[in-house]
């Protein structure tokens, strides 16, 4: 009897308990050349919306795709099982920029995360950077952008080009504010000033939306911000989920 009534009173408590104490987590990945602190606008309001935060910054520029794949993503998901500071653990999202974006879809191609929910991805260049294939022949590019940098052009055996379609949850958020005044020189039809719109696009993804941002600062600013939240909560963007209520 005593441990019915035991049983009953832990299941009586998980049901009441806050929803802050169930704290999913999100691993947020930057872009390169970038630091964690790219991401801190995002980091702040991801905790009042119940979430705990893994902010991870990584060298972006020291090593390839796989190394890093490894060591970043490796260490949001750690953080996210072992050091949530006790809130009982729930799935796992992601928020992505540019890099972070292919790093996290290098590591899928090889992993299994079983806490996996769902994933935002900010101006990636899912189908290689334009920019990347024109620079590549200028001395002194393999320095600047690095053995990551090296590997995001669009040529057929690339890196990115053997990762194909997508199998999670995934939003992407594409910009569409060009400050570059030699994009024509390097890009096809519209950009975020670094990544066209048309290659932020992967096979497999569940929902895509274009905003007013540059690449740059697209992590910073609060429309996208509040979208991407919205998608880890719901599995969709406001609009979205607007247009659904009207159908309804």
């Amino acid at each position: 009897m005593l441990k019915i009534f035991t049983q009953l009173t832990i299941l009586s408590l998980l049901v009441v308990l806050p929803s802050s104490l169930v704290a999913e987590c999100v691993v947020l990945l930057h872009g390169l050349g970038r630091l964690s602190n790219s991401m801190s606008e995002l980091e702040a309001k991801l905790a009042p919306a119940g979430y705990s935060v893994a902010n991870i910054k990584y060298p972006s520029r020291s090593h390839p795709i796989d190394v890093l794949a490894v060591d970043a993503i490796g260490r949001g998901i750690t953080h996210c099982r072992s050091e949530g500071k006790g809130e009982v653990k729930g799935e796992i999202h992601f928020i992505t920029h540019s890099l972070g974006g292919i790093l996290l879809r290098y590591y899928l191609s090889q992993n299994a995360i079983p806490e996996l929910g769902r994933v935002v991805m900010l101006g990636p260049p899912n189908q290689g950077s334009e920019i990347v294939d024109s620079l590549l022949p200028l001395p002194g590019f393999g320095f600047i952008g690095g053995p990551a940098g090296v590997a995001l052009g669009t040529g057929e055996g690339s890196i990115i080009d053997s990762l194909g379609p997508v199998e999670f949850d995934l939003g992407v958020i594409a910009g569409s504010t060009n400050i570059n005044p030699l994009e024509f020189l390097f890009i096809a039809g519209p950009s975020d000033s670094i990544v066209s719109i048309e290659s932020t696009k992967v096979r497999g993804m569940n929902a895509h939306m274009v905003l007013p941002v540059t690449h740059t600062f697209m992590m910073r600013n609060k429309e996208v911000i509040e979208q991407a939240i919205h998608y880890l909560k719901t599995g969709s963007f406001i609009s979205e989920s607007i247009d659904e209520e009207r159908k309804d």
